[in-house]
């Protein structure tokens, strides 16, 4: 969901304006749902458990094809890349030898975590960072073994069941940006009024809502909350840049996957600042 820009912070005390944070319900009742529409290597890192410093362990021998690819080849080269995001733990779809948008999130969250600046084009940088990959910053040293943690400086997602790092997305969060929007809510319309900001800081996953819901602020897919009205939620538009109205919103086939992995009271930390440049 995006947000606009207001002149100023005085047109948030519009009267009759509703001052809120976050970009979703936060009280189950409200939730019903509608129909949906987005150099060879010999060794690999994992992160440990409870967030603990990456281990070395033995890998075997990867060679990727070094094949340059643009957002739509077809091919045997772009089988091997969505194998290979797949077993690290990003989620590129479905593995058909086909680069679209779904494979082109995966692609940017991996390039983010190896410190590669994102972009369609998968070239020498991208091939030699998935023959020796390296594992998500831990952001929680302390952090239970199954968690999830948001980093907002790179804006991803990573997934830890049981120490392991299972699924890592590219994620958009809160914008930062003051926003009005009026909408009809509740049998009536009404204006609501915010910052459309992520806060950092450690949580737990509370309730959630299946299929489509919608939210005085628009419509979320399969969202899971964790703080107030601020949840994980599938998009049908996630930018490289932060666009939400506070929720973290990710790709479609990681929302879809994302409610079976990620249980009720589980804890989510929320680390970092975007930088825009």
């Amino acid at each position: 969901m995006g947000a606009r820009r207001l002149p100023g912070v005085a047109a948030l005390l519009t009267a009759g304006a509703v001052i809120v944070s976050g970009c979703g319900t936060p009280a189950p009742h409200r939730a019903h749902a509608s129909s949906p529409v987005l150099t060879p290597a010999t060794t690999t890192t994992t992160p440990a458990a409870a967030g603990g410093p990456a281990a070395a362990v033995p890998a075997a021998t990867v060679t990727a094809p070094r094949k340059t690819l643009k957002l739509g080849a077809k091919g045997e080269a772009v089988t091997w890349m969505q194998e290979r995001l797949t077993e690290l733990g990003y989620r590129p779809g479905k593995v058909d030898g086909k680069y679209g948008g779904t494979t082109l999130a995966a692609v940017w969250a991996f390039q983010k975590v190896n410190g590669i600046k994102p972009t369609s084009t998968v070239a020498r940088r991208t091939w030699e960072a998935l023959e020796t990959p390296r594992p998500p910053r831990v952001l929680a040293r302390n952090g239970r073994p199954t968690r999830a943690e948001v980093d907002l400086t790179r804006q991803i997602m990573v997934m830890y069941v049981k120490g392991e790092a299972k699924l890592i997305t590219h994620v958009s969060s809160g914008s930062g940006i003051a926003y009005c929007e009026t909408a009809m809510w509740q049998g009536k319309q009404q204006r609501f009024c915010g910052s459309a900001t992520t806060p950092t800081g450690n949580y737990r996953t509370t309730w959630r809502a299946s299929g489509w819901h919608k939210s005085y602020l628009g419509e979320l897919y399969n969202p899971i909350f964790f703080n107030g009205g601020i949840a994980f939620h599938g998009a049908l538009s996630v930018p490289l840049h932060p666009a939400s109205h506070g929720c973290v919103r990710m790709p479609m086939n990681v929302a879809e996957v994302l409610p079976g992995m990620l249980g009720k009271g589980v804890p989510v930390h929320v680390r970092g600042k975007f930088r825009r440049a």
